[in-house]
């Protein structure tokens, strides 16, 4: 179920980032893994009063670091949005990615390798994403007014997979 619930924090967080442009809090996601629902209870006459209902409640929890690692997989899809963006001519998205994705990676830098050994893993999945969008920047930056905008995707998609070699990555 751990990993079920990572990718539902990725989920929600993709979905909430589009939204607001911020991150969800685990607090928040928690709230929304409550379920309440009425059991009837039956008589044997079949007659239902008020009385005989009772809420249930059901829900989820989600662990810090089952949310650290969802978090940490978001920054994936937060990635390919910097990607897409670009090829869409939206230059301002991948900027704002770049602060949001490094504000992710400083804040895992701090648990670093006192966490569980699974979030030392993601980091290094983080810091490519970061990379990639950072080097996406440059490119805008540097280079963006010499590069037709319909032509963007392409060169981030060679850079990209150039990045994607040099880490040995298939």
């Amino acid at each position: 179920i751990f990993a079920g619930l990572q990718e539902y924090v990725e989920a929600v967080s993709f979905q909430y980032f589009i939204k607001t442009r911020s991150l969800i809090s685990v607090e928040e996601i928690n709230k929304q893994l409550i379920f309440t629902a009425e059991d009837r209870e039956e008589t044997t006459n079949m007659t239902s009063n008020s009385h005989d209902k009772e809420p249930h409640t059901w829900s989820l929890k989600v662990t810090p670091v089952d949310y650290l690692l969802g978090v940490a997989d978001l920054t994936g899809e937060l990635m390919r949005l910097c990607i897409g963006s670009v090829g869409n001519g939206d230059i301002d998205t991948p900027f704002e990615l770049s602060q949001f994705l490094r504000q992710i990676y400083d804040g895992f830098t701090f648990i670093g390798n006192t966490g569980p050994y699974e979030v030392s893993k993601k980091l290094y999945t983080l810091k490519q994403s970061l990379a990639k969008v950072e080097n996406a920047c440059y490119t805008l930056k540097v280079r963006g007014s010499e590069i037709p905008k319909h032509m963007l995707a392409d060169v981030f998609s060679t850079k990209t997979e150039l990045i994607d070699q040099e880490e040995g990555l298939p």
